[in-house]
């Protein structure tokens, strides 16, 4: 009897396992797809039915595709500022003078 428990809870940590792989590392729109269809038998039990909302809740709250604001791609990007509050420019310019040597001392490896 003690083996059927054994290999019962060790296929239950496997499946959970699983769950948690393709739940984490699958499709962002898995995600959002699971999460409807957990909350959807929960909505029926009395004493499940708050969990049952916070799953519809995240599920509307889920990421779109890259993740990322959930707007894929239908507003202009935002353009960021600096400190100074001025746009960044498109390039940084470093002159060559500006860039230090490295010094050698009695403790850097030397080239043979």
């Amino acid at each position: 009897m003690s083996g059927l428990i054994d290999e019962v809870l060790v296929g239950l940590v496997l499946a959970i396992s699983l769950v948690y792989a393709i739940f984490s590392l699958g499709p962002r729109t898995l995600r959002r797809r699971l999460l409807a269809a957990a909350a959807a038998p929960l909505l029926r039990l009395p004493g499940l039915r708050g969990l049952a909302r916070r799953l519809q809740t995240a599920t509307a709250t889920a990421k779109g595709s890259c993740g990322g604001c959930g707007d894929c791609g239908s507003s202009a990007p935002a353009q960021t500022t600096s400190a100074s509050g001025a746009a960044p420019a498109a390039e940084i310019s470093v002159s060559v003078a500006a860039i230090g040597k490295r010094r050698r001392g009695k403790g850097a490896a030397q080239p043979d």
